[in-house]
């Protein structure tokens, strides 16, 4: 097996789950956030993340989230990491994990090269730090991630953190080994590229992804 870490983010089907457990994903994303086409809730995300391998762990993605909104899904899903996409700063990365216990990946949008520095702020508070593509102000309803947008790769090369880092936005079977070669990465996350429709995790795409990262 390659020590490549796979991330599946938005399960919201057994089939999904399944499909993540075949291709032994190291992590596997819920979506807390209501706006998104792969929302769940607490109770359908503790019944996907039960029937997950032991070996893969569930990230809780949350934008933004109170205190309150944290306690009722940590409650519910007992995820093993908690995935922050807002407009976190480093002080409330630092919180949620004291409060909780548990690691924190901080998801950073990416434009350009001063993005990636700004990430620099979460080195010490967060526990991974996740670089995705910012979606730009023209796009209507866009979300937060997911959208299936790129940003260039080049920005990453060289790049080294005092925390592990991925790579996410618009990758898929056809770019994400060029992805990992131009970037460095050696952790991915996957939303969009996936599915046959928003929200719906294809079982076969997973395994090409997954297959296509690997290779």
């Amino acid at each position: 097996m390659s020590s490549l870490t796979i991330k599946i983010c938005g399960l919201t089907t057994p089939e999904a789950v399944d499909a993540v457990n075949d291709i032994e994903a190291d992590m596997a994303g819920l979506n807390f956030f209501e706006k998104s086409p792969r929302y769940v809730t607490p109770q359908r995300a503790c019944d996907l993340a039960a029937a997950l391998k032991p070996s893969v762990q569930s990230v809780a993605l949350v934008v933004d989230a109170h205190d309150d909104e944290l306690d009722t899904i940590v409650a519910g899903a007992s995820p093993n990491i908690i995935q922050v996409h807002g407009r976190e700063t480093p002080e409330r990365v630092a919180q949620i994990k004291a409060r909780f216990g548990l690691p924190v990946i901080k998801v950073l949008p990416v434009n350009g090269a001063e993005d990636i520095e700004k990430a620099r702020l979460y080195e010490d508070a967060a526990d991974w730090l996740l670089f995705d593509a910012k979606p730009p102000k023209s796009l209507a309803n866009a979300l937060p991630g997911g959208n299936g947008l790129v940003f260039d790769w080049r920005l990453l090369t060289g790049f080294t953190s005092r925390c592990p880092w991925m790579l996410s936005g618009g990758l898929n079977a056809d770019n994400v080994a060029e992805a990992i070669r131009i970037s460095g990465a050696k952790a991915i996350d996957v939303a969009s590229g996936v599915e046959s429709a928003p929200g719906v995790k294809d079982p076969q795409r997973i395994k090409e992804f997954a297959a296509a990262a690997r290779a």
